[in-house]
């Protein structure tokens, strides 16, 4: 098994858990608990630009809470190597349930009202429905990006589209199975 250090504390990579745009993250393991590790990645995104990837995850933590949005708790930032500890929220993705055909309808008023708490804040959150996972009947904003709210990326305009199995969802699913993914980066070349 894999180890990764963030902050000189040693934790043990159980499974790739996804790649965004900004990172890969991980189902890590210290001292018997189990959290996510998310390292930053560098790899170009043909349709969002980046600055200070660190910084602004930190930024945009501060503004979830802020803002109401549940979200899992950041545990550990390690400038240096881009590493984030975040509390670790077991259950099924809004995407996972869609594709399998598990009406999500019960959690619609929940990210209703996340996206306003988000708009009263002045933000949009990324509402693709892999960013969202059901523990316990409650909605979790997984993700930490946020942008300044423009109405075109709100949920009611662009993420209910995939929040069932519309034409918008199928389409994205066809070009996943049909894109050939980049290599996972190997932890090796992630280890300190």
């Amino acid at each position: 098994m894999e180890s990764l250090s963030v902050n000189g504390k040693a934790y043990q990579i159980i499974k790739l858990l996804g790649k965004g745009k900004g990172g890969y993250s991980y189902l890590a393991e210290s001292e018997g608990k189990q959290a996510v590790l998310k390292q930053i990645h560098h790899e170009p995104c043909d349709y969002y630009t980046f600055g200070n990837k660190i910084e602004a995850e930190k930024n945009d933590y501060q503004r979830l809470q802020n803002a109401g949005i549940r979200i899992p708790k950041m545990l550990d930032i390690d400038t240096e190597n881009e590493r984030i500890i975040k509390e670790y929220i077991d259950g099924d993705t809004i995407f996972e349930m869609v594709k399998h055909d598990i009406s999500v309808e019960q959690y619609l008023p929940q990210v209703r009202e996340m996206a306003r708490l988000a708009k009263s804040a002045g933000l949009n959150i990324d509402y693709f429905p892999t960013n969202f996972v059901v523990q316990n009947g409650l909605l979790y904003y997984i993700d930490y990006e946020c942008n300044s709210y423009m109405d075109e990326w709100s949920f009611e305009k662009w993420g209910v589209k995939y929040w069932s199995k519309t034409p918008a969802f199928t389409a994205y699913l066809e070009k996943a199975r049909s894109v050939t993914l980049h290599p996972i980066t190997p932890l090796e070349q992630l280890n300190d």
